[in-house]
């Protein structure tokens, strides 16, 4: 073994007879570390945007949100509810009201969410922080106030200094049909007093309201459609899941950030992985560059194969030193590009050469990156296996043919 790496070492690295082998070879490591470059700009550039989107919705999705399996409201005043908010690990929870509502504003219209939340809600989801025009006001005195989403504003062209108020239409639960549609609606007017901005999702969907408006409108007394839960510092998430969805009961659904944005965090996932095989294969393609390196060496290096064979070396040891350089081009460019691969997502990291966007309208200004140490691992492992498959070929291929002459 030492035998054959030590060969495989002097072959790499000394002079060859003919130059063009050393240029293929050189061709190979840079092929290698370019795809490697990619795969871990590419990854941790995904890492990023996945690291965003989780710290943008954190500012409006709970910890944990418990809803009823059927239906859409259901009462809060049970012993259950009562036992998980005096819960050790659970730092707040309140409850939430929410249904699909049609806004209307100087004769411009769009649907919507309206969301009742308590007072609380600001200190629960940090939405406030989000405000970009106005401010987090739901009531001052007895007068009512909303906080609507940006792609609401936009849509309906609302100004927080105009004097006309947004009418919200809800159809109503109970009652007779009639040919009058004013009738089969419920109706209130509400005044904005802040513009929040967090995601084009929630933005384009989401009015917050006091609770009391949500109920007069919704015409409900007590119900509310879901709990919301932060939890504290440190605790097991799972585990937390697991004990309060319990005690809620098997009538109600508990979930987590994860859970109530499933569909698209399994599309992220999907695109990573995508891209992830695409780069994969291109670093296969590249790798045919060790299989035409090893080629030209082997055949560079008949009269050293006819030696080692007279010198009594097994076929199997004489294989391994090709073997062997063809691993260490795998492994001299998956390093180097492991390297520079960190080095660009750090000076992005620290420096934010590649911008979004020069307009300001995103929550970043330069492309976010987060590197993680598994996909380092992962791109190391790829490459060495797209190595040893590319290596095997050509040594078992020449070495036999050359082998068989002797």
């Amino acid at each position: 073994m030492y035998f054959s790496s030590f060969i495989a070492r002097r072959y790499l690295f000394s002079k060859k007879s003919h130059q063009v082998i050393t240029f293929i070879s050189m061709i190979s490591v840079l092929g290698v570390a370019t795809g490697t470059t990619a795969l871990i700009i590419v990854l941790s550039v995904f890492n990023g945007f996945d690291s965003l989107i989780k710290s943008v919705f954190s500012t409006f999705d709970p910890d944990l949100r418990i809803t009823v399996t059927e239906g859409k409201v259901f009462d809060p005043n049970t012993a259950a509810f009562d036992s998980i908010k005096t819960l050790p690990y659970v730092d707040m929870a309140c409850f939430t009201l929410e249904e699909n509502v049609l806004l209307e504003y100087e004769k411009r219209m769009t649907p919507a969410i309206v969301k009742g939340v308590p007072p609380e809600f600001k200190v629960l989801s940090g939405v406030d922080t989000m405000v970009r025009e106005g401010s987090f006001i739901l009531t001052q005195g007895d007068r009512d106030f909303a906080v609507i989403g940006a792609g609401i504003s936009y849509f309906l062209s609302v100004g927080l200094n105009f004097l006309s108020p947004i009418e919200v239409y809800v159809p109503k639960r109970t009652g007779s049909v009639t040919m009058n549609p004013a009738t089969a609606f419920n109706k209130e007017y509400i005044f904005p007093s802040g513009i929040f901005s967090i995601q084009q999702e929630i933005d384009s969907k989401y009015i917050l309201v006091p609770m009391s408006f949500a109920r007069r409108l919704l015409r409900y007394e007590t119900e509310v459609s879901a709990m919301e839960i932060k939890l504290k510092p440190g605790t097991n998430k799972e585990e937390a899941q697991e004990s309060i969805g319990a005690l809620a009961g098997n009538q109600f659904t508990t979930k987590n950030r994860y859970q109530q944005h499933e569909v698209l965090y399994r599309v992220m996932k999907s695109e990573k992985f995508a891209i992830y095989l695409i780069l994969t294969f291109i670093l296969i393609v590249a790798s045919f560059n060790i299989i035409g390196s090893l080629s030209m060496l082997i055949i560079d290096k008949k009269n050293d194969i006819a030696t080692f064979r007279s010198m009594g070396l097994d076929k199997d040891r004489l294989q391994k030193i090709f073997l062997f350089e063809g691993w260490m081009i795998s492994i001299g460019g998956a390093l180097l590009g492991l390297v520079l691969g960190g080095l660009i997502c750090w000076l992005q990291q620290n420096f934010g050469f590649l911008k979004l966007s020069n307009m300001g309208t995103f929550l970043v200004d330069d492309y976010p990156v987060q590197m993680l140490w598994t996909d380092f691992a992962m791109v190391f492992g790829t490459v060495v296996v797209i190595g040893l498959v590319a290596s095997w070929y050509p040594v078992k291929y020449f070495t036999k043919r050359y082998l068989q002459d002797l």
